[in-house]
């Protein structure tokens, strides 16, 4: 429990958190008060009932008119309280699941979390969360869209509701109390004994009996929960794969594999679903009888007392509407169970994410990342190695001046890429230093990434479209060949990543965003594969004619063309050689 608490706890600290917060618990007090009145309306109603019953028993026509009209009075007035806190309400889950989004969003893409838990930066998550050793962090989308959404909705439903029943069962014992003012004999089964006020003694017992069954029929729902939305987040997942790949699989008749992944996950979702509803079955085949009886068990156990004269019949139905709410107040913990763990399942599932998000943003840096003056990038004995410490690549001394055009050589599988990513700050496992200018820096990997947007949009990015004029904008993509697609968008749901361009024609767009943002260091990893040399060359004699002062660090399986002159350095298991100017492999190193 404490454990829950806890999470809970960090959860809504991020959905306080920022300026509002205040006016948001404000919000959440108005809330709890309109709420309230709902018990102030059951009590008006209980009391009603007695007035209402007793002027049938009395036939007082005249009076049980008036009570109609009362009772339309009570409606009137308690719908109109219900709907103005179900608006708030809205309002409010809105705000907060905006807030708690928002700063999962902030956790996760700070210091590049995302990437350090998608490239297994920590192989046990269970270390960091607290969950089983090997635990998986799966589906950040999931946790953010849904979770988020899930905890805030069920939180402020099951929070509301517990306030209001528990404040209304203090009124309604008190009622109960006032009402039970005789006491149960039990002479009639041979035992002399009276029980004072015994209807609320009955009401309690009967209802920790419920709940203690409640909870041994329906504990293992948590557990099954978490696993269902993540078999479901597998299965989706698997279908939007297809869909970022329509082309690659029809030309390799791969319908019959996707269709053998997309049955095997779908299996996993029923297999799990079964045990859920075998479990909710169980559950059930006390709640639901239970739920269906707790307002006419009130009306039995209040029939002593009437059979025994100490009450009249609009007496009765006033004892029995005042223990049925004190028996459904007290009964919150039954009627909400199944609510309660998906609550608990989605919490735990957010906190566990956010923990590890926060852990991987905090990762240490083995290859030591400094800022230099002057227009030099250096390394000094830097050696990249895998998360787990593997030895990829030694890289003793290297040192680049503004304004070069530089070749990493090396084999296929070297680590070429995984040196690219430390010289643009982010892969931080090995040993060394590197020291870079302050100046600004693009990385274009080697699969070029458009965001949702239009081609302007993704010409621009990581900036804002609106930096830039549409005149620049459309300049860039006419120097690359690409003015043709300015209207394309990427990121439709119904649409596959890409949207139809080849990869050349997405290499050119990933270039066309150098001649935009103009940076002093360009890192390219693998910028022309899928253009021919000739398309190459004159594409990198563009980008060296309007970006003269650039530096130009590129990784290819060929020697760049239409750069001029290109210092090659080579790159191998050992330390690095020395640094050559011919365009030739050494033999044995393939391209």
């Amino acid at each position: 429990m404490s454990q829950v608490l806890a999470q809970f706890w960090r959860l809504m600290k991020l959905c306080l958190a920022g300026p509002g917060g205040k006016w948001s618990i404000a919000l959440f007090a108005v809330i709890v008060a309109l709420d309230l009145g709902g018990v102030y309306a059951t009590i008006l109603i209980v009391s009603w009932t007695g007035a209402f019953y007793g002027a049938l028993e009395a036939m007082d026509g005249a009076e049980a008119v008036r009570q109609v009209g009362i009772f339309g009075l009570i409606v009137a007035a308690n719908s109109a309280r219900h709907l103005t806190g179900q608006l708030l309400r809205k309002r409010l889950e809105m705000l907060w699941r905006g807030r708690l989004t928002s700063g999962a969003l902030d956790i996760w893409l700070s210091n590049k979390a995302y990437w350090h838990m998608a490239n297994a930066t920590f192989p046990h998550w269970g270390d960091v969360t607290g969950g089983p050793r090997g635990y998986a962090i799966d589906n950040p989308d999931q946790r953010i869209a849904d979770d988020c959404r899930i905890f805030i909705t069920s939180l402020l439903g099951e929070a509301l509701d517990m306030i209001s029943r528990i404040v209304g069962l203090f009124s309604y014992l008190a009622l109960l109390w006032s009402l039970t003012n005789f006491p149960l004999s039990l002479a009639p089964i041979g035992i002399d004994i009276e029980i004072p006020n015994y209807m609320i003694w009955a009401a309690f017992i009967y209802v920790a009996l419920a709940s203690l069954l409640t909870h041994a029929l329906g504990h293992p729902l948590k557990g099954l929960l978490v696993e269902q939305q993540r078999r479901e987040a597998n299965f989706r997942f698997a279908l939007a794969r297809l869909r970022g790949s329509y082309d690659e699989i029809a030309m390799s008749a791969g319908e019959r594999a996707e269709r053998r992944i997309f049955d095997s996950r779908f299996a996993a979702v029923v297999s799990n679903w079964k045990k859920l509803v075998n479990r909710e079955l169980i559950l059930g085949c006390f709640t639901y009888p239970f739920n269906h009886s707790v307002l006419r068990i009130p009306l039995f156990v209040a029939l002593p007392g009437y059979l025994a004269g100490h009450v009249a019949f609009g007496g009765l139905m006033q004892l029995s509407t005042a223990f049925s709410s004190v028996v459904t107040s007290l009964s919150w913990f039954i009627f909400s169970y199944r609510d309660l763990a998906d609550l608990v399942a989605a919490s735990s599932r957010l906190d566990n994410f956010l923990e590890a998000a926060k852990a991987a943003g905090a990762t240490g840096r083995d290859i030591v990342h400094d800022t230099a003056p002057g227009p030099v990038l250096s390394l000094s004995g830097v050696r990249v190695t895998t998360p787990e410490g593997r030895r990829l690549l030694d890289v003793p001394e290297m040192e680049i001046r503004q304004g070069e055009a530089v070749w990493l050589r090396g084999a296929s599988g070297l680590g070429k890429t995984t040196v690219m990513k430390a010289l643009a700050g982010l892969w931080p496992h090995g040993v060394g230093t590197i020291s870079s200018p302050d100046a600004s820096m693009t990385f274009l990997p080697q699969r070029p990434y458009f965001p949702i947007g239009t081609v302007r949009d993704a010409l621009a990015y990581p900036r804002a479209v609106g930096d830039f004029s549409v005149d620049a904008l459309d300049a860039a993509l006419e120097k690359v060949g690409l003015s043709h697609i300015a209207g394309v968008e990427f990121g439709r749901s119904d649409t596959r990543t890409g949207h139809g361009l080849s990869g050349g024609e997405q290499q050119r767009l990933a270039l066309a965003r150098l001649l935009l943002l103009q940076p002093q260091w360009a890192l390219l990893d693998e910028p022309a594969s899928a253009l021919d040399q000739t398309a190459e060359a004159a594409l990198f004699a563009m980008l060296r004619r309007d970006l003269p002062q650039t530096t130009f660090i590129i990784v290819a399986h060929r020697q760049p063309q239409g750069l001029g002159d290109v210092r090659t350095i080579d790159l191998a298991p050992g330390a690095l050689s020395a640094p050559s100017s011919s365009s030739q492999l050494p033999d044995g190193v393939p391209a």
